[in-house]
């Protein structure tokens, strides 16, 4: 394995953090008063992505790498549909935009997961995208049971 490539994987997930990150910020406020429950995690999941964040740089400065610190143009192509789709009168963009996140986190689980099987991370980046990708799993899992919340909400 070469530096080149680790760093390559690991410029890749920065850049899914980042469209996480981007993706949250389009969240903030839209569904909290019908889903307060939620809101602890997502505030969780917010302060877990910047963490994360720092963490790829971290790793990607130590192997003398470039951060690459843009978004996915898949990740801007979804946020653009959330965003066309909310301008639209629908009858629950709470729901939608809950499944959303769920849309979100599967997708960066899905990346992690590949980075992890591709070979090209040291030991110590594995380490890392490892433990990420389980706290993104945790998360997947809060907000995969949007409807738990709509019951207890209503």
């Amino acid at each position: 394995m070469e530096k080149a490539e680790t760093i390559n994987v690991l410029n890749d997930l920065l850049q899914i953090t980042n469209d996480r990150i981007r993706g949250f910020e389009k969240v903030e406020g839209k569904v909290w008063e019908n889903y307060s429950g939620l809101k602890s995690e997502y505030d969780r999941m917010i302060s877990q992505s910047k963490m994360m964040k720092v963490e790829i740089i971290n790793l990607i400065t130590e192997r003398g790498g470039n951060p690459d610190d843009s978004t996915t143009v898949a990740g801007n192509l979804h946020r653009t549909w959330i965003d066309i789709k909310n301008s639209l009168p629908t009858s629950n963009k709470d729901i939608e935009t809950l499944e959303n996140v769920v849309f979100g986190e599967k997708s960066a689980i899905d990346s992690y997961e590949e980075a992890l099987k591709s070979g090209n991370l040291d030991n110590d980046s594995r380490k890392v995208i490892s433990d990420q990708l389980n706290s993104l799993k945790i998360s997947y899992e809060q907000f995969n049971e949007i409807e738990k919340y709509k019951s207890r909400e209503d």
